[in-house]
């Protein structure tokens, strides 16, 4: 049996904020975090970003250190968080705040955080036999099952890319690159389709034509690694006719650079075969995308509320948010803000 790491000088604070399933569950399970967090600090002190794994898998140190940062919500926030202004340390207020806001402009929210590539490919890190059968990032769970008794739809995508069979297009991360794959975009977008549908009624559809293509990226764990004697990686992508974003779409997709990926082009890799092309597949229309290079978590908000600032009539004709940003923003972004979302 496996035991996730929860300090004991957290313990009494957490129970302040939490109900006493979710601190259970939040404290359950720790090897998996000792190891995530042991992995971190190893490579932290050798001074490097990026973590060389099995079979060409490269990992963003960060990203193993908020894996080992256990519970990052009330208390506990405080030192699991890198932000530097206290207030912003816990990105629960700044979610909530968010949730209502959207609701009093007649906007759902879904929060769709994308799963870390150590919790989905974890098999390929160094020192790691296998994949264990439960998941490794228990303190995930029990945040967002907070975040649902308090009314917000979240979409844990981590079940389904575990669970996903192998796909011949390829793995559902980048190898050489923070990001998830085009095969992942087309998973998430099918996925949120299923919870995105349901609040669009009857608007009017259309068909786009799509097209897989393989394609040679530049990584940014790649360019990190400084080894231009590592190849770089190929992949797949599925490429859209004529899924431009629109301003007008009732479906904001809200985010940081996992809403570009494929998208931008430029250091993004490649352009037409995003999330939010994607999106507009599965949903038979075009989306509203405000996507931010940095941090999806408070940058990417304030856009959306220079956008309402520029369109005293934004806010009319939509349905829905979709937020999606990397977990690890949790405590690896500069903060979480209460950001309004209109003038």
């Amino acid at each position: 049996m496996a035991y996730i790491y929860c300090p004991m000088q957290y313990r009494y604070a957490l129970f302040l904020f939490i109900p006493i399933h979710v601190f259970a569950v939040a404290c359950a399970q720790g090897e998996p975090v000792t190891s995530f967090r042991d992995l971190a600090e190893a490579a932290s002190l050798r001074g490097e970003t990026v973590v060389e794994g099995r079979d060409g898998w490269l990992f963003f140190m960060p990203e193993l250190r908020h894996l080992g940062a256990g519970p990052f919500w009330g208390a506990a926030a405080e030192t699991a968080s890198r932000a530097t202004r206290a207030d912003a340390r816990d990105p629960l207020p700044a979610i909530l705040a968010f949730h209502k806001a959207l609701k009093a402009e007649g906007a759902e929210l879904i929060l769709a955080p994308v799963p870390p590539k150590a919790v989905i490919h974890e098999h390929q890190l160094p020192g790691m036999e296998g994949r264990a059968t439960a998941r490794p990032d228990t303190h995930h769970q029990a945040f967002y099952e907070l975040l649902r008794e308090e009314g917000i739809t979240v979409l844990d995508l981590t079940d389904v890319f575990r669970d996903a069979p192998e796909d011949e297009r390829g793995p559902l991360y980048c190898l050489q690159d923070t990001h998830w794959s085009g095969v992942a975009c087309v998973l998430a977008a099918q996925q949120m389709a299923e919870q995105i549908n349901a609040l669009l009624g009857d608007t009017e559809r259309q068909v786009y034509d799509t097209e897989w293509r393989t394609i040679e990226i530049t990584g940014d764990l790649w360019r990190m690694l400084d080894n231009p004697d590592l190849p770089r990686e190929t992949l797949q992508v599925r490429t859209v006719q004529g899924a431009t974003p629109e301003r007008a779409s009732p479906v904001i997709l809200l985010g940081d650079s996992h809403t570009l990926v494929f998208q931008a082009g430029g250091d993004m890799h490649y352009s037409g075969a995003g999330l939010a092309d994607q999106l507009a597949v599965e949903l038979g229309l075009p989306v509203d995308l405000i996507g931010v290079r940095g941090s999806g978590a408070t940058p990417a908000r304030i856009n959306l509320l220079r956008r309402a600032q520029g369109d005293p009539n934004y806010w009319e004709n939509k349905r829905v948010v979709i937020w999606v940003f990397a977990a690890r923003e949790f405590t690896e972004s500069d903060g979480w803000r209460i950001v309004p979302i209109a003038p």
